[in-house]
């Protein structure tokens, strides 16, 4: 008799959204965005700033969505349980280091994405253009594509 071998699924790498992503998703849950993180079965990981960062601009999105406050309120629970919450400072020095010395002169602010996904080994998901074209020519190419 031969021996029976078990299927075990690959897992898929974690993806790191960024807040311009969740930022999107808000503007419009028929967006691209919206539905990539609503219909797939990626982990996806923020660092808690992002919640502060979208908590400052809500009155901005809900300006240019259109949609009440309510309406916007009623969204974002859906939007984060779709994420894990990271906290940075379990980010290891070494991977804050080296992402500041990846992003310093891009865009500092973006430091703790790049911090997480290099913590993860995950995979950046960004529409920031002008931050991803500067990773990728420090040789940075871990990024998400939907």
């Amino acid at each position: 008799m031969g021996k029976t071998q078990k299927f075990i699924p690959l897992m898929k790498q974690p993806v790191i959204v960024d807040t311009n992503i969740l930022f999107s998703a808000l503007l419009s849950n028929r967006s691209k965005f919206a539905e990539t993180l609503l219909a797939t079965e990626n982990a996806f990981f923020v660092c808690e700033m992002v919640l502060v960062e979208l908590f400052k601009h809500k009155e901005k999105i809900i300006k240019i969505s259109g949609l009440s406050e309510d309406e916007i309120i009623q969204l974002y629970p859906i939007y984060l349980k779709k994420v894990h919450l990271y906290k940075e400072e379990l980010i290891s020095i070494e991977n804050r280091h080296q992402a500041y010395q990846l992003c310093h002169d891009i865009d500092k602010h973006d430091s703790a994405h790049i911090a997480l996904t290099l913590e993860l080994k995950g995979l950046l998901w960004t529409g920031d253009k002008v931050l991803k074209e500067g990773l990728i020519k420090k040789g940075f190419t871990h990024f998400f594509d939907y």
